[in-house]
């Protein structure tokens, strides 16, 4: 079984738009949106929920008013300022450390696993659709990406299938590590800006961490050929292939805003970049796993 998770080193370089344009353009694949912090290709599938599941991860401190004799012991230990005068916990000041549950005299502190965020099994047009929501300023997104491409693979081998495509987080943080780690290859979308170089530096050296190979795809190529030049310069130095260079086309938005990939929207510049990308993007994949 294949996956190639694109990432990049910052958001808004195209990576969801990829991921649904590779979704149209072939057959027999799993889906999966790891970039659970703020997902989005759901909205490029159109998915039917099939199955919804919590996400529990971390725990938050719970003070019982009945078995609390207001003692102090965890207003004065709690380093999070999580426990006010009244002997009650602010669940979002709370850091799960489990100090004051256990050095509490009398127990009356639970400390229940917190619900994070949802996970879902879906059916999209282009075929089944694993992806999740965070919820709102909760953390374990690395864990919750982990459970993602976990039911992902999980759904291919039952389906028989041999290709999962997952729309990665940016960055470099605990989100990427977790999409990454295991994966067949990686698609870097990197973009001809000076940041970009840099970016896809950081990103590159996070990928050869974990030994996983690195393919390179630049967006909106056209407007700054210099920074194109560079970020070419930096792949055969690093033995990166360059699989693609994408000219900036405005109907890569237009289509978005209808719901749609660049692939159904017409004869456009940028689907031809990207029926070109795919098969590049193929080939290498079959190369690597020969």
């Amino acid at each position: 079984m294949k996956e190639l998770v694109v990432i990049s080193g910052k958001g808004g370089t195209g990576k969801t738009s990829i991921v649904g344009a590779f979704a149209a353009l072939t057959a027999g694949k799993v889906l999966c949106d790891a970039d659970v912090d703020a997902a989005n290709l759901h909205l490029l599938m159109r998915p039917r929920i099939r199955e919804r599941h919590d996400f529990r991860s971390g725990h938050k401190a719970v003070i019982d008013e009945q078995r609390c004799i207001q003692c102090g012991d965890c207003l004065e230990r709690c380093r999070f300022d999580a426990i006010s005068a009244s002997f009650s916990v602010d669940p979002l000041s709370c850091e799960g450390c489990g100090v004051c549950v256990h050095f509490c005299p009398t127990g009356a502190i639970d400390f229940p696993e917190s619900l994070c965020g949802e996970w879902y099994s879906s059916n999209s047009r282009f075929g089944p659709l694993i992806h999740a929501r965070l919820g709102i300023a909760e953390e374990n997104s690395g864990k919750l990406v982990t459970l993602v491409r976990k039911q992902a693979r999980s759904l291919a081998e039952n389906l028989s299938v041999d290709l999962i495509l997952t729309d990665g987080p940016p960055g470099t943080g605990c989100p990427v590590i977790a999409s990454i780690g295991g994966a067949s290859a990686v698609l870097i979308v990197s973009e001809p800006t000076v940041s970009g170089v840099h970016d896809l530096e950081r990103v590159g050296n996070l990928a050869e961490c974990f030994g996983v190979p690195v393919m390179v795809c630049v967006n909106k190529a056209d407007l700054y050929w210099d920074a194109v030049k560079e970020i070419e310069r930096l792949c055969q130095a690093r033995g990166y292939p360059i699989v693609g260079r994408i000219p900036f086309d405005p109907a890569f938005t237009r289509s978005q805003v209808e719901g749609m990939t660049i692939i159904e929207y017409g004869d456009v510049p940028g689907k031809a970049a990207l029926e070109e990308l795919w098969e590049k993007v193929r080939l290498q994949l079959d190369r690597i796993n020969q």
